[in-house]
């Protein structure tokens, strides 16, 4: 991808004060004026909120666009607002929380459907450390980042299960001809520590 570690810590800290501006006033801040081109581009994007607890972190909240709908610096507005107050698995973030999370971004490749003969190839044409999943049957839709079976050392049947189980399927529904499997890339950037320094994430190692 195209965007670099500046462009990143800029996402980052925008996420953040998105979040401490409407706790104060109830608003939703506009882009910066010295918003860089680029981020005016449309880019799928997801905020991540994650409780810090000495050095382990413990998710907090996480919403965003999986397609590219909006502007880049836009859709990181939204998604850090709703990732905080919006996340129907946890109660409104509160003000004296903001100095013990940590806000990750993650930017979106396109998704891409997998196109495969038999259900079994997906296991051959999805990797953990590159590929975040959308599975699709019916009106049953889920998404994982690709972060997450790193970090929850998943092999690539094991996040097609959850995937499925996300999306409010059976664990096996991937192996199900009409179900619809999606691929996509993200690149990611986080805060070291609360209110800290912004890193790009390594998500294979």
């Amino acid at each position: 991808m195209d965007l670099t570690l500046e462009d990143g810590t800029f996402l980052v800290k925008l996420a953040r004060r998105a979040v401490e501006r409407y706790l104060e006033r109830g608003e939703r801040i506009k882009p910066p004026e010295d918003t860089p081109s680029k981020l005016y581009d449309k880019r799928g994007v997801f905020v991540t909120i994650n409780e810090f607890l000495g050095g382990e972190k413990e998710l907090r909240g996480c919403i965003g666009f999986p397609e590219p709908v909006l502007p880049l610096v836009e859709a990181t507005i939204y998604s850090a607002i709703s990732a905080a107050f919006e996340d129907p698995r946890f109660p409104p973030l509160r003000k004296e929380e903001l100095d013990r999370v940590v806000f990750e971004v993650s930017v979106l490749t396109p998704p891409e459907l997998v196109k495969v003969r038999s259900p079994k190839e997906y296991l051959s044409e999805i990797r953990v450390g590159r590929d975040g999943l959308i599975v699709e049957k019916g009106s049953y839709k889920g998404l994982l980042l690709p972060q997450v079976p790193v970090e929850q050392k998943w092999s690539v049947e094991e996040f097609l299960s959850y995937a499925c189980m996300k999306a409010g399927l059976m664990p096996d529904a991937w192996l199900d001809e009409d179900t619809k499997i999606y691929k996509f890339q993200a690149i990611v950037f986080e805060e070291e520590e609360p209110r800290g320094s912004v890193k790009l994430k390594e998500l294979e190692g």
